[in-house]
């Protein structure tokens, strides 16, 4: 089931050589401002122009949906916790919400699985009711992951539409981490002990639990570990579907994203391979404390802007590396060249000196 997913074209490569001949002129030494260079190169490739424009409309989406493993005793948290985060988001007062503030983005929360009713204002493309339990049960029936995939690709058109000239996909869930971390061990190989991190602060006991939920929905998941929806279906979610397909169309729409945490990054894993080459109208925007991230981002090859020791999803990590990126831009915008500034080069010929006056 891959239908209205194909292979993706890359950033804009004559604007970013024109970058990195734009860096090299610019008043400072060659490669001083480190990741600064690469990050404005990268916006200036996917915008296609060269100085880049100043971001005007970045967005992030929230992407809510319960889990039926986290009844099951894999979360800190109950699952009630994720419809009075979303009541939360609305109201404006969540960590992503302050965040979005200080970084100049706007904030959407959209209800794809959440286990009530939500208001009618962000369940317009609910799927259903929770997830399934995967370590006992499919996530999904194969009509539902269509729906969610479909679902992801039209709020991203929605947004891009609206006018969003950089997309920031964050997760709300009470026990996501859980399929988060079954489709990144899935793919990469790496076992459960090694995999599954503390989530919303579990004790050892509730580690132990999830490592046993990981573990069994990994070994049900074995027959569909090779075609990606199917993996989806079986040991991921709604919330985590509809992300994979807002991922993948960003990158066929031509928009950069920033990447958040595990929860992003494991759809970002499956939207990878749905739509090869969106990898690189992403930038990681963190590593999470979760050890399954490190190892997605590995997989995907991307590095990661910021490593603060965050793990609460949301967007934040992506909304706190956003500045980075503003600035990154800026530079490469707004800073003057030796020619302009009159500024003396390294390739400059050295004033001579007549030694016999």
């Amino acid at each position: 089931m891959t239908e209205g997913f194909a292979p993706v074209a890359p950033p804009d490569a004559g604007a970013r050589a024109a970058a990195e001949q734009r860096q090299a002129s610019l008043t400072k030494p060659p490669g001083s401002l480190g990741r600064l260079e690469e990050l404005g190169n990268w916006v200036a490739a996917c915008q296609g122009v060269c100085p880049p424009k100043q971001f005007e409309q970045a967005r992030v989406v929230v992407f809510a949906g319960d889990h039926g493993v986290a009844r099951h005793g894999v979360s800190a948290f109950p699952s009630e916790v994720t419809a009075q985060m979303v009541a939360n988001f609305r109201a404006g007062g969540a960590a992503v919400n302050a965040l979005a503030g200080i970084a100049g983005a706007t904030v959407r929360v959209v209800d794809i699985a959440v286990d009530s009713d939500t208001d009618p204002t962000v369940s317009t493309h609910k799927v259903r009711r929770s997830s399934g339990a995967i370590d006992r049960a499919d996530a999904l029936t194969a009509d539902e992951v269509a729906a969610a995939l479909a679902a992801g690709a039209t709020i991203a058109d929605e947004e891009i539409d609206a006018g969003a000239d950089l997309l920031i996909a964050g997760d709300m869930g009470i026990g996501n981490t859980t399929p988060a971390t079954a489709l990144i061990a899935t793919l990469t190989g790496i076992e459960p002990v090694r995999a599954v991190g503390r989530g919303t602060g579990i004790d050892d006991h509730g580690w132990m639990r999830k490592v046993a939920a990981v573990r069994d929905a990994m070994w049900r998941a074995r027959p569909v570990a090779r075609d990606s929806v199917e993996l989806l279906r079986v040991a991921g979610g709604a919330d985590i579907a509809a992300m994979t397909g807002f991922l993948a169309r960003a990158a066929a729409r031509r928009t950069p994203v920033l990447l958040d945490g595990l929860i992003v990054t494991a759809a970002a894993l499956i939207a990878e391979d749905l739509a090869a080459g969106a990898v690189h109208w992403w930038v990681a925007a963190h590593r999470s404390t979760e050890p399954a991230h490190a190892e997605a981002l590995s997989k995907l090859k991307l590095t990661p802007v910021l490593d603060l020791d965050m793990r609460l999803g949301e967007g934040s990590g992506a909304l706190t590396a956003l500045p980075v990126l503003r600035a990154a831009v800026a530079v490469l915008a707004e800073m003057a060249t030796f020619a302009d500034a009159g500024v003396s080069t390294a390739d400059a010929e050295p004033a001579t000196v007549d030694l016999q006056k």
